[in-house]
This record gives structure tokens, sequence and C-alpha cells, in this order.
């Protein structure tokens, strides 16, 4: 764990103040997308997040994916609230991008080597002030082990890592939550 540590203040800095901000900006999010829907937990969350108001248009490979986290929204009573797009994630934010659709909150938890792709999206079509939340950034604890045999995606965290740490258009973090989250901030 103080490798781990160790690795995440060596990455990112300056997240106490951020934090705080972060979460601030979390509660107030009414338009939310969704990189990889699976069975629907995440949608769940997102939409007990946002309530009545909000909206969630989520993004997924598979149909029958979508159609099991359709069913699973419908059951938790967030069925009215949310959109499906499937097939390629990187083909349904291009679509998006055109559509001048906006988001305040992000939540990125599919394919990942395209998290790079899907961060720009993000930023792309989000309004000024929006979170985005990239999920898995850890890969198992390998990023921060140099000595340990890399796992599937390692280096593509690592890489992910320092480039949401470093990016100009964002205020980040990572939360060593589960297998570690990135929150970033978009710049007004």
């Amino acid at each position: 764990m103080k490798q781990m540590n160790s690795y995440i203040d060596s990455v990112f800095s300056n997240e106490d103040d951020l934090l705080e901000e972060v979460v601030s900006s979390i509660s107030g999010a009414k338009h939310v997308l969704e990189i990889g829907a699976l069975g629907g937990d995440s949608g769940i969350c997102l939409a007990r997040g946002f309530g009545k108001e909000g909206t969630l248009t989520s993004l997924e490979l598979k149909k029958e994916y979508a159609e099991l986290a359709h069913s699973n929204l419908t059951k938790a009573g967030f069925g009215g609230q949310v959109t499906y797009m499937t097939g390629a994630a990187l083909q349904s934010l291009e679509q998006l991008v055109k559509s001048d659709k906006r988001f305040d909150f992000f939540f990125i938890d599919a394919d990942k080597g395209n998290y790079e792709q899907y961060l720009t999206h993000c930023i792309e079509l989000a309004k000024p002030g929006a979170v985005i939340v990239a999920d898995n950034v850890l890969a198992g604890g390998s990023v921060a082990d140099q000595k340990a045999a890399p796992r599937r995606h390692t280096e593509v965290m690592r890489t992910f890592n320092k480039t949401v740490a470093q990016h100009p258009q964002l205020e980040s973090l990572l939360i060593p939550i589960g297998d570690g989250m990135t929150v970033s901030k978009v710049k007004k």
C-alpha cells in the first residue's frame, strides 16, 4: 500500500483542495455520459446521483448488455431517464460530438486501450466544470510496481494516468478505491 500511495503522490498533486471541489461538482450533475454499461450497476449508481431530474446516455458495445442494463435500470426506477447507444463507443462519441450534445459528468469503464481517446471526446463533450471519472486505472496495482510482471493494461494505464495528471484542460486526482479511479474536473 505504501508503494501505491507513493505512486499516486508522484503522478498527482494538490489532491485535497481539488477533491472538495470535485465532490461538490458531482452532486449537481444532471446530464451524464457512461462509456461501458455492461449489466447496469454503474448506471444505477449514476442515476441515483442525479435523481428524477437527470438523464443518462450510456454507450455499450453489445446490444445484449445494453438490454440487460436497461432492464436493471428500469427495475431501479430509472428506465425512462436512460438512452443506450450500441456499437463501438468511439463511433457513438463522434455522433454525440456532431449532434452538439453536452454533459456535466462522465464515467469511463470500457476497453482500456481506448481510454485516452475516450478522454479526448469527453473533454470535447464537456460543459465547463464537468467531471470525468475513469475506472480501473491502477491495473490491479501493477502501475506502481516496477518489479512486478505487467498485466495486460499496465502500460496503457500508466500512460493514461500521466496524461490525465498533466492535461492542461483538467484538474485531476487518483482515488485508490477498488482498482483506482481518476477524477478530473474540466477547467472552465
